[in-house]
């Protein structure tokens, strides 16, 4: 029997295929940072990125930070310093300004 991807594993295998795609999706979460809920749906885009862009593990390394600390950061109830997010943002091979 064939296996249904998750929500999560979708968004990951769109975000691979797509880089553009991944700008705007990381993009569009930015802009609700604000809303009800903003902060939680823009960390689970950044993981999203992050999981398609090399995984937790290769992008802790590249942003700095201890894999464990990453998940942190990530978590739904991650509240990441601003350093953080830009550090991670970077590692992603994106910046803030291509965010806006």
């Amino acid at each position: 029997m064939n296996r249904t991807k998750s929500h999560d594993e979708s968004v990951i295998e769109m975000i691979r295929q797509d880089p553009e795609f991944a700008v705007e999706y990381l993009r569009i979460a930015f802009e609700e940072l604000d809303a009800d809920g903003g902060q939680a749906s823009f960390l689970t885009a950044l993981r999203h990125v992050v999981e398609a862009r090399g995984g937790m593990a290769e992008i802790a390394e590249k942003a700095g930070l201890s894999r464990e600390s990453l998940y942190r950061a990530l978590s739904p109830k991650g509240n990441p310093t601003l350093r953080t997010m830009r550090q991670v943002v970077h590692a992603t091979g994106m910046t803030f300004a291509s965010l806006t």
